[in-house]
């Protein structure tokens, strides 16, 4: 018994190797970091330096909805891993809408190196989303 054991850990440990490369890897990539928009917050990610997203939305827009899946599978992108994420509730942070000059919902907002160098409004375009962002890395 112990050297049919013995004699199938070493199957195993020689066909693993040859099997691995087959296998769908999973990496751990480092996600975008996600906050929910405040002063301070986005003071210290503009101080930061790194790729900064301001994404305005409200629950009841259509078009917000239609951003979110597009959004999530740009920014799992490793590209994007370094980039924070600032969300802003349209109906209950009017400060920051003034602060940031927005007027709508569903708007995205980019800046790199805590300038601003992107901007769209109602934008549900993946191509169009994608070139946004990648003005900020």
């Amino acid at each position: 018994m112990l050297r049919r054991s013995v004699f199938l850990a070493c199957a195993l440990a020689l066909a693993l190797p040859v099997a691995l490369p087959t296998l769908p890897l999973i990496t751990m990539a480092q996600a975008a970091e996600t906050k929910e928009f405040t002063p301070a917050a986005f003071e210290a990610a503009k101080k930061a330096g790194g790729p900064i997203l301001v994404d305005v939305t409200a629950p009841w827009c259509p078009t917000c909805k239609a951003q979110k899946p597009i959004l999530s599978e740009l920014l799992a992108d490793p590209r994007f891993a370094k980039m924070t994420i600032l969300h802003v509730d349209f109906d209950s942070q009017k400060d920051a809408l003034k602060e940031l000059g927005v007027r709508m919902q569903s708007t995205l907002i980019s800046y790199k190196g805590g300038k601003e160098v992107g901007r769209s409004t109602g934008v549900t375009d993946k191509a169009a989303i994608a070139a946004q962002l990648d003005k900020s890395i």
